[in-house]
C-alpha cells in the first residue's frame, strides 16, 4: 500500500472522529489511523477514471461595473492561443465641491491624471539626495525617490501608450449594471503618455527638523490638456454646469483611459484612487499687494462614480476562437484542449460520466468500499502552452448545467459541497495548483464530499464549471462571501489544459488527460 494512500486513511479517521483536518503532500502529521494497516482489516485502492472536460463560452463578456472592480485593468496582450485581449477604463468625474470658488483671475498651470497601479512594495529601488535644495524658499532638504515595478501580465518588457479621451455619452447611475462589452462614444484626446512599467514616489523633507515639504505617491501620471480644463471647468465658475452633481455629470460626462497598442501587457490599478488634479493660480490681495497664489483642485474618478472596464477580445484565426462568442458546449464527448481565460474568457467544464458513477456505485454496493479522497486532476498542455506567462493560481467553481439556457447554466446560489463541508476551516483550498512555475503544471480540484454523496447517497452527478479567478473572502471567517463576489473580471491570466478525446483515447498528447482520481478502502479478503 502506498504512503499516499496510508496518509489518506489516517486523515479519514480524523474526519470520521469529527476532527476536520486538512492533509497535504508534504508530510504526515502523526500515526493516527495506523491500525488500518497493522492488521488485516482493510486495504486502500487508488484508481483513476476519465472525465469529460469541455470548454464553456462566456461570450467574452463579464459584469465589470463599480461593484465588481476592487481593481480595474488597463492594457493589451496578444499571443497565439487566445489572440488579443484589451482592457480600457471608463469613468464619470465628480467635483470635490460644487459651486467651487477658484478665486480671482484663475489660470490653469497644468492638469494631471493620477492612476495608482498594483506593485510589489518589497521590490523597491531607492535613491537619496541629501543635498537637495527645495526651490520654494531655497530650503536645504533631503529627497528620497522610490521606484517600483508595476505588476504586469503578458510581455512585460514592452511599453504602452496611455490615451485619455473625453466621453460623450451619459454614463448613468452608479447602481447600474454594466458589462464589459458596453459601447461608449468618446471624442477629444485630452492627453497621452508612454509608460515603461515602473512608478515612482518622492518624499522631500526639511533638513533642520525633518518636516515634510513635499510628497508624491507612486502613481502613473498623465498630463492632460490644460486649455481644455481652463475652458471646461475653471471658466464655468458660478455657472449651472458646476452647481451640483446631477448637472455636472451631464455636462462633463467622464473620461475613457485606454492604450494605443494591441500587444504588451495588462496591469491592475485601484479605481478609487484615480483622480484628476487641476493645478492653477489665482490672484490673492493682501495689504494692498496682489500675488498669484498656487492651488490644487481635485476631481474624483473613483467611488461614487459610474466606472467600468471595457474588455475586447479578438480571437480570429486562433484555436480558442470557437469558445469566444459561441454558446455551444461539447459536454457529451468533451474537447481535446481546454482554454481557460480570465476577464470574461472561456471557462472549464467537467462532467463525471454516468458509466463511471454506475461502476463506483456497484463497488459501494457489492464491496462496501469507503471513499477517502476524490480529486479531479488537469494538466497544462505543453504542446501548445509551454511558456513563462504566469499561470492562474485560483479558480472559482460552481455547479453547471449545460442543457439550460446560457443565462441559467451556472448555479450561483451555492458553493460546491466540499467547500461547504469545510466551512468551519478557513484554510481549505478547494483547487490547488502544482508546479505553476514549470511546464507542465497541474491542478487538483477536491470533490471528495461531492463524490461521496453521489455514490453513497445516490445524489445527482452535476457538471462543474471552473473559471480563472478567486473568491472574495470574508475578513472575519476567511471563507468566500458568495459565488458572485470574486476576482474574475480583473484576473488576466489564462492557460491551455489537456482535455478529453473520446474518439482516440490512445492519443499520446492525452497522456495527461483530465481524470478523476479516487482513493477508497476495502476489507481485505482473509
Amino acid at each position: 500500500m502506498t504512503k499516499n494512500i496510508k496518509r489518506i486513511f489516517k486523515t479519514s479517521v480524523l474526519l470520521m472522529a469529527g476532527s476536520f483536518m486538512l492533509w497535504n503532500c508534504e508530510s504526515e502529521a502523526d500515526n493516527l489511523g495506523s491500525q488500518f494497516f497493522e492488521g488485516a482489516s482493510a486495504e486502500g485502492v487508488n484508481k483513476a477514471y476519465d472525465v469529460i472536460a469541455y470548454n464553456i463560452s462566456n461570450n467574452d463578456t463579464i459584469r465589470s461595473d463599480a461593484s465588481k472592480l476592487t481593481y480595474a485593468t488597463l492594457g493589451a496582450f496578444s499571443e497565439p492561443q487566445f489572440g488579443l485581449q484589451k482592457s480600457s477604463y471608463v469613468t464619470q468625474a465628480r467635483l470635490s465641491t460644487y459651486n467651487p470658488d477658484f478665486g480671482t483671475n484663475p489660470v490653469v498651470d497644468s492638469v494631471v491624471l493620477e492612476i495608482k497601479p498594483v506593485y510589489p512594495t518589497d521590490s523597491v529601488k531607492t535613491v537619496t539626495d541629501d543635498k537637495f535644495v527645495y526651490p520654494d524658499g531655497n530650503v536645504e532638504a533631503k529627497k528620497v525617490t522610490n521606484t517600483y515595478p508595476v505588476t504586469k501580465y503578458g510581455n512585460k518588457n514592452m511599453k504602452l501608450t496611455v490615451n485619455v479621451h473625453e466621453v460623450t455619452d451619459f454614463l448613468g447611475a452608479p447602481s447600474d449594471i454594466v458589462y464589459s462589452d458596453q459601447v461608449v462614444n468618446y471624442s477629444t484626446l485630452l492627453g497621452s503618455k508612454q509608460i515603461g512599467g515602473t512608478v515612482t514616489g518622492t518624499t522631500i523633507t526639511k533638513k533642520t527638523d525633518n518636516s515634510e515639504l513635499y510628497k508624491s505617491d507612486p502613481y502613473i501620471r498623465v498630463n492632460l490638456d490644460k486649455n481644455f480644463f481652463q475652458n471646461k471647468i475653471i471658466a464655468k465658475k458660478g455657472q449651472p454646469e458646476l452647481s451640483d452633481a446631477s448637472n455636472f455629470i451631464r455636462y462633463f460626462k467622464g473620461i475613457r483611459i485606454s492604450v494605443a497598442e494591441n500587444d504588451g501587457y495588462i496591469f491592475k490599478f485601484t479605481p478609487n484612487d484615480t483622480q484628476i488634479k487641476i493645478y492653477y493660480k489665482s490672484d490673492v490681495t493682501s495689504n494692498g499687494t496682489t500675488k498669484a497664489t498656487a492651488a490644487v483642485y481635485p476631481i474624483s474618478l473613483g467611488s461614487g462614480n459610474v466606472h467600468f472596464n471595457q474588455i475586447a477580445n479578438v480571437r480570429t484565426g486562433t484555436p480558442s476562437e470557437p469558445y469566444g462568442k459561441t454558446a455551444a458546449v461539447n459536454y457529451q464527448t468533451g474537447d481535446k484542449r481546454i482554454y481557460a481565460q480570465g476577464m470574461g474568457g472561456p471557462s472549464v467544464g467537467i462532467r463525471i460520466p454516468a458509466a463511471t458513477v454506475a461502476q463506483v456505485r456497484e463497488l459501494y454496493k457489492t464491496q462496501k468500499i469507503g471513499i477517502l479522497s476524490a480529486k479531479i486532476k488537469m494538466y497544462s498542455d505543453t504542446s501548445v502552452w509551454n511558456n513563462s506567462y504566469e499561470k492562474p493560481t485560483n479558480f472559482t467553481s460552481e455547479y453547471f448545467d449545460p442543457t439550460k439556457p446560457q443565462s441559467e447554466r451556472r448555479d450561483m446560489s451555492t458553493f460546491l459541497t466540499d467547500l461547504a463541508a469545510f466551512s468551519a476551516n478557513g484554510a481549505i483550498q478547494l483547487i490547488k495548483g502544482y508546479n505553476l512555475d514549470k511546464n507542465p503544471a497541474y491542478y487538483e480540484l477536491t470533490v471528495t464530499q461531492t463524490f461521496k454523496d453521489i455514490i453513497e447517497k445516490s445524489e445527482e452527478a452535476k457538471d462543474i464549471a471552473l473559471s480563472v479567478g478567486a473568491y472574495d473572502l470574508n475578513s472575519n471567517t476567511g471563507m468566500p462571501v458568495a459565488q458572485q463576489y470574486n476576482t474574475r473580471v480583473y484576473t488576466p491570466n489564462r492557460i491551455v489544459l489537456v482535455g478529453t478525446d473520446t474518439d482516440n483515447p490512445a492519443n499520446p498528447q492525452l497522456a495527461n488527460r483530465a481524470q478523476l482520481h479516487i482513493i477508497y478502502s476495502t476489507k481485505k479478503t482473509q
